[in-house]
């Protein structure tokens, strides 16, 4: 995600939009729309073809109405789904520090053992939360695993599903041993159960994008617009037709191409969100609420935003 200062540097927001993968796509699609329009204007201009493919200006401006509302609608469709993504991952956030207070005020507090059991997975789930909602959790991410465990996550198809059972397990251990009460155990479920729905919701953002058909058919009209735009302008505008065709086009697919970055947003865009900060933020938080002494130093840093085709 391109970190900034909203309203400060006025420029220099606008120099980041060259790390973006998106606006490199867009700029080549403007450029190629250029480009045709360009030959278009060179032959209708130099044979004198006017006459032939001059249309009137108003069916543009009813069209370009019409596609800027369907733009509307697509782009908040788009943004809705980023900012559900980012309330997710919010709500992670309070609820393994609400699972790392209870687990530390309920368990003995000679049981070092169990603080740093929780403290591990907790963390773990995140970190595999993270990698599970793109291209499959890497095991060699998570931290302080031993040869068995690395062995048995690697077994697993769901992971983040696996380290919630094993926490739930441990609960059940404890409560076998007599170290938690009944009410502890009424304590501790909700928070555990609530990593379950967050995850639910980031996997339903994730595996339910917009629907083909409407996604296909807004290209569609946009590619449409773009391309018979030229033969309203030409006859008023001659060559100037050129630049306002491409910013034209800029406008309209720019708003389609950025809204197609952000609503999967648990990606490696320059536009997602920064799931990976988020998971180690977490970390850090659980061990220092739980006091554990094996916590896992990871310098804060920034993660390397990129594309993945």
């Amino acid at each position: 995600m391109i970190i900034y200062e909203p309203n400060k540097n006025w420029i220099k927001d606008v120099v980041h939009l060259r790390r973006s993968w998106t606006l490199q796509k867009i700029v080549r699609a403007v450029m190629l729309m250029g480009v045709l329009t360009a030959i278009f204007c060179f032959v209708v201009l130099h044979f004198n073809l006017l006459d032939h493919v001059g249309t009137n200006t108003g069916v543009y401006s009813l069209l370009g109405v019409a596609l800027s509302i369907v733009l509307v609608y697509r782009t908040n469709t788009a943004y809705e789904r980023w900012w559900e993504g980012r309330k997710q991952w919010g709500a992670l956030v309070n609820t393994c520090r609400d699972l790392a207070i209870t687990v530390h005020g309920t368990f003995p507090h000679e049981d070092e053992e169990s603080r740093k059991f929780f403290a591990k997975h907790i963390s773990n789930f995140c970190i595999a939360l993270r990698e599970h909602l793109r291209s499959g959790v890497q095991v060699d991410d998570l931290i302080l695993m031993q040869p068995e465990e690395t062995t048995a996550y690697k077994n697993k198809n769901h992971i983040p599903n696996y380290i919630v059972s094993l926490m739930f397990s441990r609960l059940q251990e404890a409560f076998k041993k007599g170290d938690i009460t009944p009410e502890d155990i009424l304590n501790l479920k909700p928070p555990i159960t609530n990593l379950l729905d967050i995850m639910g919701a980031c996997e339903r953002i994730r595996k339910t994008p917009i629907p083909f058909s409407y996604a296909v058919y807004i290209k569609l009209f946009i590619m449409l617009y773009g391309a018979f735009l030229p033969f309203g302008l030409v006859a008023d505008f001659g060559y100037f037709t050129i630049p306002i065709v491409m910013i034209v086009f800029f406008a309209f697919i720019g708003l389609e191409m950025m809204a197609a970055e952000i609503e999967d947003p648990f990606g490696l865009d320059c536009n997602d969100l920064p799931t990976g900060d988020i998971a180690h933020n977490i970390k850090n938080n659980v061990y220092e609420i739980l006091e554990s002494r094996h916590h896992v130093e990871v310098k804060s840093h920034d993660e390397l935003y990129k594309k993945v085709f």
